[in-house]
C-alpha cells in the first residue's frame, strides 16, 4: 500500500547486512511467532534477539539475551533506561534496533538513541488502539511515552494502513509511517480431508468477537457446523459454557502450537474471524491467522475491521460483514458452507492475495531493504 510522500524499498537485492536487534521488553509470548518467523527470514542482516525479562514459553530460545534480575525490569518500565540493559545492547554491536509495538518501543527508545543506533518500531494493533486510551494518569503517561518513542524512532512501521492513521493521529511524523505488512511462512502443512467446518484461532478477549461466533452458530441448523476452536484466554470458559448451552458442534483445544494450527486450518472449510473493537478500545491490527489460511486456500469470513479489508475482500477472497453483526456472520458462514463452489474461487484468490502480498521471504526482504535506509547502507 503506498501513501503520498514517500515509496516503499524495491525488495530486491543489496548489499545491506550487519546485527538488527529484536527488542521484545519480554521474550517472547507463544502467541508472537510473527515476531520469531520474522526475525528467522532475514538473510541479509543478522538478529539477535534482547528482551528485560524471560517467558518459559514454546517460542524461547537459549540464545536470547536478558539481564539478570527482576528488578531491571522494573526499573526500565519506571524510568525508560536500565545501565545493564544499555551495556547488553551495546555488547550485541547493534546496527538497528528493531522494537515490536509501540510501548516496546518507548522502553529501548532512550538507551538506542543514547548509544546512536536507529530505532524502527512495528505498531501492531493494541499499542495503538487501546493502550493510549486508558483512563487518567496512566493513559496520558503512555501517550506521552509514545510520543516519545515517535520522536526518537527512525522509521514506524504500522502493519496495515488503519494502524498508520491511528499512529499518525498519536503524533507520529506522518513522512516517518510506513505501511509493512509482516509476511508468513509458506505453508507445509499436506492436504487433506475436511474435518472441520468453520475454525477460531485466537486469543479469548473480547475484540476476537468469539461471543458473536458462538451466537452465529447457534442460529444455524441446516447445516450444522462442525466447529473447532484454537486458543485460550479470559472468556474460554464462558465461551465453552454458552456453546454447550446451544447444543453446538464445538470442540476447544485451547492453545496449540503452530504445527497443530497449520494442520487444523488446512483440514477446515473455512476461517471465521470476527473481530471487532472492545468497549476499551482494543482493536486488531491485521490478524496473522486470517493470512495463513488464506495462504491454505482456506477462505476467511470476518468483519470491516481495521486492515482486515486489507486481505479479505468481500466477495473476492472472502465474505466481510459489520463489526458485531451476528445475523450477518450466520448468513456468511451459511454462504460458504452451501457453496461449495463460490468457497474454493474465493479460497483460490486469497491463496494467491496472500502469496503476492504476504509472503514470509518477500515482505522480510522488504524489511532489510528498510534497515538499509535507516543505517545509510
Amino acid at each position: 500500500m503506498g501513501f503520498p510522500g514517500f515509496s516503499a524499498p524495491s525488495g530486491g537485492p543489496g548489499a545491506g547486512g550487519g546485527t538488527a536487534v529484536i527488542w521484545r521488553s519480554v521474550l517472547l509470548p507463544g502467541s508472537e511467532t510473527f515476531v520469531r518467523n520474522q526475525a528467522d527470514a532475514l538473510t541479509r542482516w543478522r538478529p539477535a534477539f534482547l528482551g528485560a525479562a524471560k517467558l518459559d514459553s514454546v517460542l524461547a530460545r537459549d540464545g536470547d539475551v536478558t539481564p539478570r534480575g527482576r528488578w531491571v525490569f522494573r526499573w526500565l518500565r519506571l524510568t525508560g533506561g536500565s545501565r545493564q540493559i544499555r551495556r547488553l545492547l551495546a555488547g550485541l554491536r547493534a546496527d538497528v534496533v528493531h522494537a515490536h509495538f509501540g510501548g516496546d518501543g518507548w522502553l529501548i527508545s532512550r538507551t538506542a538513541s543514547r548509544l546512536g543506533v536507529p530505532l524502527v518500531i512495528t505498531l501492531h494493533g493494541r499499542d495503538v488502539t487501546r493502550q493510549p486510551d486508558a483512563p487518567g494518569l496512566r493513559g496520558r503517561r503512555y501517550r506521552r511515552n509514545l510520543r516519545t518513542a515517535f520522536r526518537r524512532a527512525a522509521l514506524i512501521l504500522a502493519v496495515s494502513g488503519h494502524i498508520r492513521e491511528r499512529a499518525i493521529a498519536l503524533g507520529a511524523d506522518p513522512g516517518k509511517v510506513r505501511v509493512h505488512h509482516i509476511g508468513v511462512p509458506r505453508p507445509s502443512a499436506p492436504a487433506v480431508p475436511k474435518e472441520w467446518d468453520v475454525l477460531f484461532v485466537g486469543r479469548f478477549v473480547p475484540k476476537k468477537g468469539v461471543d458473536d461466533l458462538i451466537e452465529a452458530l447457534g442460529g444455524l441448523r441446516d447445516p450444522r457446523p462442525r466447529a473447532l476452536f484454537i486458543g485460550a484466554g479470559p472468556l474460554l470458559d464462558e465461551a465453552r459454557k454458552r456453546a454447550a448451552d446451544l447444543g453446538l458442534d464445538a470442540t476447544f483445544l485451547g492453545a496449540q502450537e503452530p504445527g497443530v494450527v497449520a494442520s487444523s486450518m488446512a483440514a477446515s472449510r473455512i476461517l471465521v474471524a470476527p473481530s471487532k473493537t472492545a468497549a476499551d478500545g482494543d482493536a486488531e491490527g491485521l490478524p496473522t491467522t486470517i493470512v495463513e489460511a488464506a495462504r491454505l486456500g482456506v477462505p476467511a469470513v470476518s468483519t470491516r475491521h481495521s486492515g482486515i479489508p486489507e486481505i479479505v475482500v468481500h466477495g473476492e477472497t472472502g465474505l466481510l460483514g459489520a463489526e458485531g453483526d451476528r445475523t450477518a456472520l450466520a448468513a456468511n458462514i451459511r454462504t460458504l458452507l452451501t457453496d461449495d463452489v463460490l468457497r474454493e474461487r474465493l479460497g483460490e484468490a486469497a491463496r494467491r492475495t496472500a502469496d503476492a502480498s504476504f509472503d514470509l521471504v518477500t515482505q522480510t526482504r522488504v524489511l532489510e531493504d528498510y534497515y538499509d535506509m535507516v543505517t545509510g547502507r
